[in-house]
């Protein structure tokens, strides 16, 4: 790191995002501190990501653009390929709160060389309204266990040193849909990295992902996130896992930023 700034390598996973994308990039280009690579991984659109991409691209900007075998596998994909000494990923649909986000990582990465990751709050806007807030995620310092209830950090505010990523390895691709949270459960439960809450919302993410698209991903997300907590040796009362997952979302829908 050059005078204790980290480098930060940010990664964004499209395929047929001509809609959104270049939301995301201009986002990505106003904030105060540039990460010192963006790199895109489209799976091989067939609308006009590539060219929108084209239209507002800039020289830190590294574009790959094969097939791939879904998000998880092309999120691996940008990790592999980023040099910088922290990473974060921001999705094609998704656009930065405000213009100091980078910056607030930047400084608290350099203010503590200690810790491994960190990560913020998100909202949850409308598609077409990205200023209206429909569901407001507030999250929290990890405490152990918290897992084991269905809590997990927002992952796209989520930013990781490089070498946690050398040394833990990526997303598991046997997950379909809860890969995100299997790595982070394997990071903060098994491997005990060092984490911190920074309070302040880093992303505005439309509604409407795959997750919770309909009612067979949310199911298909539960099973797997139980799998994962089985894998992990984690043993989970499913009512309090149930009960614990509702009334948190129900909170999101009430709750609005300070």
């Amino acid at each position: 790191m050059l005078n204790n700034k980290p480098r930060i390598s940010l990664i964004t996973v499209v395929r047929n995002g001509e809609a959104t994308i270049a939301h995301c990039m201009a986002s990505v280009l106003n904030q105060t501190i540039q990460p010192f690579e963006y790199i895109i991984i489209d799976g091989n659109s067939t609308d006009r990501t590539l060219e929108a991409i084209q239209e507002h691209r800039w020289p830190a900007i590294n574009v790959i653009s094969e097939p791939d075998q879904g998000l998880y596998d092309a999120m691996n994909k940008g990790i592999n390929l980023a040099s910088g000494d922290v990473i974060g990923l921001i999705n094609s649909d998704d656009v930065y709160a405000d213009n100091q986000v980078l910056h607030r990582v930047s400084d608290f990465f350099s203010a503590n060389p200690g810790i491994d990751a960190c990560y913020g709050d998100l909202c949850y806007v409308k598609c077409d309204d990205l200023t209206k807030i429909v569901r407001y995620w507030r999250s929290k310092p990890y405490q152990q266990d918290l897992f084991k209830i269905g809590w997990v950090p927002p992952h796209p505010t989520l930013y990781v040193r490089r070498e946690i990523y050398k040394k833990y390895g990526g997303f598991d691709l046997s997950y379909r849909i809860a890969a995100d949270f299997e790595l982070l459960l394997r990071l903060f439960e098994t491997h005990h990295i060092r984490t911190a809450y920074i309070p302040h919302i880093m992303v505005k993410m439309r509604l409407g992902g795959t997750t919770n698209r309909n009612l067979k991903n949310i199911l298909l997300q539960n099973l797997e996130i139980r799998r994962a907590l089985r894998s992990h040796n984690m043993s989970s009362s499913l009512f309090a896992f149930i009960a614990h997952k509702t009334w948190s979302r129900f909170l999101q829908f009430i709750l609005r930023p300070q």
